[in-house]
């Protein structure tokens, strides 16, 4: 979504379309002030709109994240721009800093797209789809997925061959392969960082075989098994298409594990791990489901209930590290584990693991800024300098921090911190605005 008006002064700059950028947004634009959204994505809505459900109340993720996306998209006082990224944030004075905007092309004239995909159905080109976590294919002309904002055409021109079959097929005339990569500069007041986290790679484990073994899937792989827009009709092995009887989940991987250097606890995989639990004893009623834990952390409020619901459903919680997965012949996996309790080495068979990732800092934050660097924490998130009293200051004032580019948090938890980051901010420009008027 590109700013009609061109313009290129703002009151805040929020970095992130996820569900904290939108909600530190949309509270600041119902109090008088313009806001900048950039989304390096094609779409905004972060993570939480690609969730099947939200724990522990199983509420539709979907159902909560998309009128918000919408809420943000008509409001007047917020401007977005989709595929696009931040570079050389400079401070040059209070309420005031230098910006600018790489707006990346997508060969697609988005005022035009109307969405009706049928450059996606001529292109001949079909590579991994990494909106279903490469579980199936798309073209290489997409809309992101179904319910993107804004819905329209992108082109990937990467894997792109130049035939130009979508270019005669377009009703639209949308299709502009003379496109090129913007720099716009702007001056904004404030910043909000919204930057969300990155997942852990479990390729960084190798004795856990992803990556070389098929059925062994991470977390958001199966997330977007269980979602109404998933891939597939049901929950399916990659492998070979079977529906598994017999699922376990690894905890901690990626998380509270020195030798890949992310000490820290994430927060989330142990309740998400019991989410995607329940719903597959939804989805296929006879399967087992079993988690390797090291400690469940249900430390929110109805967490704990949600997981003795979940064992008193039928899933099996054994606390165990494990130690190394290896594949059968048939596709089935051998977990290899210590069981903590007994102090025993064992091993059992299942026919689908799925790894519980951890959440990491996204590196990005550090090179967007001149002269001033924001400063990180020993674990590269940004660092809340008044963490006890004001949790969204940063090292540079007048720059503030929403969500897990603070550190790992929840959904409610990221809300809370758009909320608090959004409050910092109207203060802080009203303050100085009040300053300079006397």
């Amino acid at each position: 979504m590109v700013d009609k008006n061109n313009q290129t002064s703002y009151d805040v700059l929020v970095i992130g379309g996820g569900i904290a950028g939108e909600e530190s947004a949309l509270n600041l634009a119902y109090s008088g002030f313009k806001v900048l959204i950039v989304e390096k994505d094609l779409s905004v809505g972060g993570k939480m709109i690609h969730l099947s459900k939200v724990f522990p109340t199983l509420d539709c993720s979907a159902c909560i994240t998309t009128p918000k996306v919408s809420e943000t998209a008509r409001h007047p006082n917020i401007t977005i721009y989709t595929y696009s990224e931040v570079k050389n944030i400079t401070k040059l004075s209070e309420q005031n800093f230098s910006v600018t905007l790489v707006k990346k092309p997508t060969y697609v004239i988005e005022s035009a797209c109307t969405g009706c995909q049928e450059c996606e159905e001529k292109c001949p080109i079909i590579v991994n789809d990494q909106y279903q976590w490469d579980l199936v294919a798309r073209k290489a002309v997409y809309i992101p997925f179904s319910i993107a904002s804004p819905r329209v055409a992108a082109i990937d021109i990467e894997n792109c061959i130049l035939c130009g079959l979508c270019e005669k097929v377009c009703p639209a005339d949308a299709i502009d392969f003379t496109q090129e990569i913007e720099e716009i500069p702007i001056n904004v007041k404030s910043v909000i960082i919204a930057t969300g986290f990155n997942l852990f790679d479990p390729t960084v484990i190798d004795r856990y075989g992803f990556g070389k073994y098929k059925n062994v899937v991470t977390s958001m792989q199966m997330e977007r098994q269980l979602v109404p827009t998933r891939p597939y009709n049901s929950v399916l092995r990659p492998k070979d298409g079977k529906m598994p009887d017999n699922i376990a989940y690894v905890l901690c991987t990626g998380s509270r594990d020195e030798t890949v250097g992310n000490p820290i606890c994430s927060q989330v995989c142990c309740m998400y791990s019991v989410k995607q639990a329940q719903l597959i004893m939804g989805a296929l009623p006879m399967a087992d489901v079993t988690i390797y834990y090291l400690h469940i952390r249900a430390f929110g409020k109805g967490f704990e209930e949600f997981y003795q619901q979940s064992l008193s459903m039928g899933v099996e919680a054994i606390k165990g590290k494990v130690g190394k997965i290896t594949e059968k012949e048939n596709g089935n996996l051998i977990v290899r584990y210590e069981d903590i309790r007994e102090g025993k080495v064992k091993e059992a068979e299942h026919d689908l693991v799925v790894l519980s990732v951890g959440i990491l800092s996204n590196p990005d934050v550090k090179a967007m800024f001149n002269g001033n660097s924001i400063e990180l924490d020993d674990y590269n998130f940004v660092k809340q300098v008044d963490e006890l009293i004001n949790p969204a200051k940063t090292s540079i004032d007048g720059v503030f921090v929403a969500g897990t580019a603070s550190g790992p948090m929840d959904i409610p938890d990221s809300i809370l911190s758009a909320g608090a980051a959004s409050s910092e901010t109207a203060s802080y420009i009203r303050k100085h605005q009040v300053e300079s008027s006397k």
